[in-house]
This record gives C-alpha cells, sequence and structure tokens, in this order.
C-alpha cells in the first residue's frame, strides 16, 4: 500500500488563515483539504463553491495544533499505530509532530513495578497508550525498511517482539 499523494501535502499546509475570497464573511478560516485537489487549505464557503462533490478533511486545532477527526480520515489512510485522544468527545489524531514537554525523558519504552511508559517511535514524544506515533506526521517520517511503502510497514508488525517482518524476499 503506497503513500496517498495527497498525505504530504496535507502535512505540510498551513490552515486557519483567513480565505482570500470571503475576508469579509462568518466561518471564512481556511480548515478544510481536499483529498481530490491536493492544493491549498480552503473555508467554508469554498467547498460549498469548487468541493461541493469530492472527499474534505476538517481540520480543527486542540491546543493551538491541527487535528482530525478519526472518523473522517480512517476510511482514506491506515491510521493503525498513530495515538487517537479524545476531545470534545470526538476521537482525534494530530496531523504533525508537537514539541516536547520541557521536563519530558526521551529514550525507549521503560517500566517500573507500577507505570510503564511508551513513546512516539520517530520523536520519543512519550504517549498516552501502547501506540508507536503520536502522530500521522511521524508515522510518514519514520524510517521504513520497505521501498516506496511508508504505510506498508503497519502490516509487517506483526511478531511479539515489534520487529519487522521482510515482505521482500
Amino acid at each position: 500500500m503506497e503513500e496517498p499523494k495527497w498525505l504530504e501535502g496535507l502535512l505540510r499546509t498551513n490552515f486557519f488563515s483567513i480565505c482570500p475570497r470571503h475576508r469579509e464573511t462568518p466561518r471564512n478560516e481556511c480548515n478544510m483539504f481536499c483529498l481530490s485537489c491536493q492544493n491549498a487549505a480552503f473555508c467554508f464557503y469554498c467547498r460549498s463553491s469548487f468541493h461541493i462533490d469530492h472527499p474534505v478533511l476538517q481540520i480543527r486545532r486542540s491546543s493551538y495544533h491541527d487535528v482530525v477527526r478519526v472518523s473522517e480520515i480512517e476510511n482514506a489512510l491506515d491510521i493503525r499505530g498513530v495515538q487517537t485522544y479524545v476531545i470534545n468527545s470526538a476521537r482525534v489524531l494530530f496531523l504533525n509532530e508537537r514539541p516536547q514537554p520541557k521536563n519530558s525523558s526521551h529514550g525507549a519504552a521503560s517500566s517500573t513495578p507500577k507505570t510503564m511508559s511508551y513513546f512516539c517511535e520517530t520523536c520519543c514524544r512519550t504517549l498516552l497508550d501502547p501506540f508507536r506515533f503520536c502522530s500521522l506526521g511521524c508515522k510518514v517520517r519514520f524510517p521504513t525498511p520497505f521501498l516506496n511503502a511508508k504505510f506498508l510497514f503497519v502490516a509487517g508488525w506483526i511478531n511479539h517482539e515489534q520487529k519487522p517482518v521482510n515482505f521482500i524476499s
């Protein structure tokens, strides 16, 4: 399974600017991304005018970072392994890596008799649950042994030691 063509564009897009076409109208922030057109963020009114029949993701903000609802992206992309959160009663995931907390410890997963810590395999951010990545961006940037198939590695993590299975013979 190859990485979708629109994914890099989604991760690079700056959201929440004011739409140049609809400056004087309410709800004019560019918080949507079209999976068909794959170009720039756009607003509610642009969707109605230019993207009416296209698959569109609505980007939201959480703690000043871009998130997308799992229910919107899971049918378009394999998101297994990415930490999800419940925000305003909706399950979401972060699009890109977030800055590390100042007093965070880095490194591999550690455990004590009472607690277990999990870390993003790309940026070492602490995770709440046994996921592999803190964001979609970290999943994309994770080095993978497979040629041109960044999302194939998820299917390869099937043994208990979490070592990649070589699909290339």
